[in-house]
């Protein structure tokens, strides 16, 4: 059943998730606005792409934060049910921030956020299978998608629907924004790490 706390979990982890770290870091370093290098994405690898190994890692912990703090913060006050929906919440308003015309980054960093401040020992399986698609491929969108894939199923095989139907929820949006990636990993176009764009 919907609930007030539901909607104050929704809102504020949306407004929390929105919060574009990327963007605000690098034009504060004087790197200028983010959107208008590389892929114009505000995310943490785009960032990089300035030449600024630090604040694109600051941007990664930041952007991994704002998910976990807000699951955090309302499962704290509400039970964790409620946190979960505040950690997909954030997801979606860094994805889709408001502040920005609803065009953010692409919610990985976020997504692993989210699920370490949730259910830590689903996070870290996610990052080896992160690792280790990165390690075979050297393609981080495919990684991404790798984990953000597996994620929901290996949830489910441990017996936890929740966090289960909450990464499913976030692999979905994260599929979404990886659209034009999916694109170019069929066509064998798609840029490797370690390679400018």
């Amino acid at each position: 059943m919907f609930s007030m706390p539901i909607l104050y979990a929704i809102l504020g982890g949306y407004l929390l998730g929105s919060i574009p770290f990327g963007l605000l870091i690098a034009k504060a370093s004087g790197q200028g606005d983010i959107r208008e290098i590389g892929s114009g994405n505000i995310g943490a690898t785009n960032v990089l792409r300035t030449g600024r190994k630090d604040i694109a890692l600051l941007t990664l912990l930041l952007d991994a934060a704002k998910a976990g703090v807000a699951a955090l913060i309302f499962n704290h006050l509400f039970g964790t049910p409620i946190g979960l929906y505040a950690g997909a919440a954030a997801l979606i308003g860094h994805c889709f921030p408001i502040w920005l015309g609803f065009k953010g980054g692409k919610g990985v960093a976020t997504f692993f956020g989210c699920l370490l401040a949730t259910a830590w020992p689903i996070g870290l399986i996610a990052g080896a299978i992160w690792l280790a698609t990165a390690f075979l491929t050297r393609i981080s969108s495919l990684s991404a998608l790798a984990a953000a894939g597996a994620t929901p199923i290996i949830a489910f095989m441990m017996g936890n629907i929740p966090i289960a139907l909450m990464a499913a929820v976030m692999a979905i949006i994260i599929y979404l924004r990886h659209a034009e990636n999916i694109g170019r990993i069929v066509k064998g176009t798609e840029s490797k790490i370690g390679k400018k764009s």
